[in-house]
Protein backbone atom coordinates (compact mmCIF):
# COMPACT_ATOMS: atom_id res chain seq x y z
CA UNK A 1 0.00 0.00 0.00
CA UNK A 2 2.89 2.34 0.76
CA UNK A 3 3.99 1.92 -2.86
CA UNK A 4 1.09 4.17 -3.83
CA UNK A 5 1.70 6.87 -1.24
CA UNK A 6 2.99 9.14 -4.03
CA UNK A 7 -0.64 9.58 -5.11
CA UNK A 8 -1.30 11.75 -2.05
CA UNK A 9 1.12 14.63 -2.82
CA UNK A 10 0.27 14.49 -6.53
CA UNK A 11 -3.45 14.66 -5.76
CA UNK A 12 -2.92 17.59 -3.39
CA UNK A 13 -0.83 19.38 -6.03
CA UNK A 14 -3.53 18.86 -8.66
CA UNK A 15 -6.30 19.90 -6.27
CA UNK A 16 -4.60 23.19 -5.45
CA UNK A 17 -4.07 23.76 -9.15
CA UNK A 18 -7.68 23.15 -10.14
CA UNK A 19 -8.94 25.39 -7.33
CA UNK A 20 -6.99 28.34 -8.72
CA UNK A 21 -9.34 30.69 -10.64
CA UNK A 22 -8.99 30.48 -14.39
CA UNK A 23 -10.96 30.23 -17.64
CA UNK A 24 -12.33 26.80 -16.69
CA UNK A 25 -13.82 28.19 -13.48
CA UNK A 26 -15.31 31.16 -15.33
CA UNK A 27 -16.94 28.87 -17.90
CA UNK A 28 -18.42 26.54 -15.27
CA UNK A 29 -19.65 29.42 -13.10
CA UNK A 30 -21.23 31.27 -16.01
CA UNK A 31 -22.85 28.09 -17.34
CA UNK A 32 -24.25 27.10 -13.93
CA UNK A 33 -25.77 30.52 -13.27
CA UNK A 34 -26.93 31.40 -16.79
CA UNK A 35 -28.05 27.98 -18.04
CA UNK A 36 -28.59 24.96 -15.77
CA UNK A 37 -26.86 22.52 -13.47
CA UNK A 38 -27.08 19.84 -16.16
CA UNK A 39 -25.21 22.05 -18.64
CA UNK A 40 -22.58 22.88 -16.01
CA UNK A 41 -22.23 19.19 -15.12
CA UNK A 42 -21.60 18.40 -18.79
CA UNK A 43 -18.93 21.12 -18.94
CA UNK A 44 -17.38 19.69 -15.75
CA UNK A 45 -17.12 16.23 -17.31
CA UNK A 46 -15.47 17.75 -20.37
CA UNK A 47 -12.94 19.50 -18.14
CA UNK A 48 -12.26 16.23 -16.31
CA UNK A 49 -11.64 14.37 -19.57
CA UNK A 50 -9.35 17.17 -20.74
CA UNK A 51 -7.34 16.92 -17.52
CA UNK A 52 -7.06 13.17 -18.03
CA UNK A 53 -5.74 13.69 -21.56
CA UNK A 54 -3.06 16.06 -20.27
CA UNK A 55 -2.16 13.65 -17.48
CA UNK A 56 -1.79 10.88 -20.07
CA UNK A 57 0.38 13.11 -22.24
CA UNK A 58 2.63 13.86 -19.28
CA UNK A 59 2.76 10.20 -18.26
CA UNK A 60 3.82 9.19 -21.77
CA UNK A 61 6.49 11.87 -21.81
CA UNK A 62 4.96 13.61 -24.81
CA UNK A 63 5.31 16.96 -23.03
CA UNK A 64 8.97 16.76 -24.10
CA UNK A 65 7.72 17.35 -27.65
CA UNK A 66 6.09 20.59 -26.56
CA UNK A 67 9.30 21.78 -24.93
CA UNK A 68 11.72 20.57 -27.62
CA UNK A 69 9.72 21.76 -30.65
CA UNK A 70 8.93 25.43 -29.97
CA UNK A 71 6.86 25.78 -33.14
CA UNK A 72 4.38 23.11 -32.01
CA UNK A 73 4.12 24.59 -28.53
CA UNK A 74 3.70 28.14 -29.86
CA UNK A 75 1.05 27.01 -32.33
CA UNK A 76 -0.97 25.29 -29.61
CA UNK A 77 -0.70 28.33 -27.34
CA UNK A 78 -1.90 30.69 -30.05
CA UNK A 79 -4.78 28.39 -30.98
CA UNK A 80 -5.76 28.06 -27.32
CA UNK A 81 -5.50 31.79 -26.71
CA UNK A 82 -7.64 32.56 -29.74
CA UNK A 83 -10.28 30.11 -28.52
CA UNK A 84 -10.40 31.84 -25.12
CA UNK A 85 -10.74 35.21 -26.87
CA UNK A 86 -13.57 33.76 -28.98
CA UNK A 87 -15.41 32.60 -25.84
CA UNK A 88 -14.86 36.04 -24.30
CA UNK A 89 -16.40 37.64 -27.39
CA UNK A 90 -19.40 35.30 -27.24
CA UNK A 91 -19.95 36.07 -23.55
CA UNK A 92 -19.75 39.82 -24.17
CA UNK A 93 -21.97 39.64 -27.25
CA UNK A 94 -24.70 37.93 -25.24
CA UNK A 95 -24.85 40.96 -22.93
CA UNK A 96 -25.41 43.39 -25.81
CA UNK A 97 -28.12 41.47 -27.61
CA UNK A 98 -31.78 42.17 -26.96
CA UNK A 99 -33.42 39.23 -25.18
CA UNK A 100 -35.90 37.66 -27.61
CA UNK A 101 -39.47 36.81 -26.72
CA UNK A 102 -39.87 33.35 -25.21
CA UNK A 103 -41.39 31.90 -28.38
CA UNK A 104 -38.41 33.12 -30.38
CA UNK A 105 -35.68 31.88 -28.07
CA UNK A 106 -33.08 29.70 -29.80
CA UNK A 107 -32.82 26.02 -29.06
CA UNK A 108 -30.47 25.49 -26.08
CA UNK A 109 -27.14 23.80 -26.70
CA UNK A 110 -27.11 20.04 -26.19
CA UNK A 111 -25.27 18.47 -23.28
CA UNK A 112 -22.75 17.03 -25.76
CA UNK A 113 -22.05 20.56 -27.00
CA UNK A 114 -21.45 21.72 -23.43
CA UNK A 115 -19.23 18.68 -22.80
CA UNK A 116 -17.03 19.50 -25.81
CA UNK A 117 -16.96 23.16 -24.79
CA UNK A 118 -15.47 22.11 -21.45
CA UNK A 119 -13.06 19.72 -23.16
CA UNK A 120 -11.85 22.38 -25.59
CA UNK A 121 -11.31 25.03 -22.93
CA UNK A 122 -9.28 22.54 -20.88
CA UNK A 123 -7.17 21.62 -23.90
CA UNK A 124 -6.78 25.27 -24.91
CA UNK A 125 -3.81 25.72 -22.57
CA UNK A 126 -0.88 23.40 -23.42
CA UNK A 127 0.93 24.71 -20.34
CA UNK A 128 -1.30 22.35 -18.36
CA UNK A 129 0.69 19.45 -19.79
CA UNK A 130 3.83 21.03 -18.34
CA UNK A 131 2.12 21.40 -14.96
CA UNK A 132 1.27 17.70 -14.93
CA UNK A 133 4.79 16.86 -16.03
CA UNK A 134 6.20 18.96 -13.16
CA UNK A 135 3.98 17.17 -10.66
CA UNK A 136 5.04 13.78 -11.99
CA UNK A 137 8.72 14.72 -11.99
CA UNK A 138 8.51 15.96 -8.41
CA UNK A 139 6.47 13.20 -6.81
CA UNK A 140 6.59 10.02 -8.89
CA UNK A 141 8.96 7.41 -7.42
CA UNK A 142 11.91 6.11 -9.40
CA UNK A 143 10.15 2.78 -9.79
CA UNK A 144 6.49 3.15 -10.74
CA UNK A 145 4.31 0.39 -9.23
CA UNK A 146 1.83 -1.58 -11.31
CA UNK A 147 -1.13 0.60 -12.34
CA UNK A 148 0.71 3.67 -11.03
CA UNK A 149 0.21 5.76 -14.17
CA UNK A 150 -3.36 4.56 -14.54
CA UNK A 151 -4.18 5.66 -11.00
CA UNK A 152 -2.54 9.06 -11.53
CA UNK A 153 -4.63 9.68 -14.64
CA UNK A 154 -7.74 8.50 -12.80
CA UNK A 155 -6.91 10.88 -9.94
CA UNK A 156 -6.64 13.77 -12.43
CA UNK A 157 -10.11 12.97 -13.78
CA UNK A 158 -11.72 12.57 -10.35
CA UNK A 159 -10.16 15.73 -8.89
CA UNK A 160 -11.02 18.04 -11.79
CA UNK A 161 -14.49 16.62 -12.34
CA UNK A 162 -15.44 16.57 -8.65
CA UNK A 163 -14.27 20.14 -8.06
CA UNK A 164 -16.21 21.54 -11.00
CA UNK A 165 -19.28 19.45 -10.21
CA UNK A 166 -19.20 21.03 -6.74
CA UNK A 167 -18.89 24.52 -8.25
CA UNK A 168 -21.77 23.69 -10.61
CA UNK A 169 -23.98 22.59 -7.75
CA UNK A 170 -23.24 25.62 -5.60
CA UNK A 171 -23.58 28.23 -8.35
CA UNK A 172 -26.48 26.46 -10.05
CA UNK A 173 -28.77 27.04 -7.06
CA UNK A 174 -31.88 29.18 -7.33
CA UNK A 175 -30.33 32.06 -5.38
CA UNK A 176 -27.23 32.13 -7.56
CA UNK A 177 -29.33 32.12 -10.73
CA UNK A 178 -31.52 34.92 -9.36
CA UNK A 179 -28.37 36.93 -8.59
CA UNK A 180 -27.10 36.30 -12.09
CA UNK A 181 -30.42 37.38 -13.62
CA UNK A 182 -30.25 40.61 -11.62
CA UNK A 183 -26.65 41.45 -12.55
CA UNK A 184 -26.37 39.49 -15.79
CA UNK A 185 -24.64 42.17 -17.86
CA UNK A 186 -22.11 43.06 -15.17
CA UNK A 187 -21.24 39.43 -14.36
CA UNK A 188 -20.96 38.42 -18.02
CA UNK A 189 -18.87 41.45 -18.97
CA UNK A 190 -16.48 40.96 -16.07
CA UNK A 191 -16.20 37.26 -16.91
CA UNK A 192 -15.64 37.96 -20.60
CA UNK A 193 -12.99 40.54 -19.71
CA UNK A 194 -11.04 38.05 -17.60
CA UNK A 195 -11.45 35.36 -20.25
CA UNK A 196 -10.14 37.70 -22.94
CA UNK A 197 -7.16 38.76 -20.82
CA UNK A 198 -6.26 35.12 -20.18
CA UNK A 199 -6.45 34.41 -23.89
CA UNK A 200 -4.19 37.35 -24.74
CA UNK A 201 -1.79 36.37 -21.99
CA UNK A 202 -1.59 32.83 -23.34
CA UNK A 203 -0.92 34.10 -26.88
CA UNK A 204 1.78 36.55 -25.80
CA UNK A 205 3.47 34.42 -23.09
CA UNK A 206 6.94 33.04 -23.78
Amino acid sequence: MLDYFFLLPISLFLLLGVMSPGPSFILVAQTAMAKSKADAYAVSLGLGVGATIFATIAALGLFVLLESVPLVYSGLKIAGGLYLCYLAYKMYKNTTEVTPRSEQQPKPASLWTMFFRGLLIQLSNPKTAIVFASAFAAFLPATIPVYGYLLVCLAAFVIDTTWYLLVSRLLGSGKSQQLYAKFQKTISRVGSGFMGLMGLKLISAD
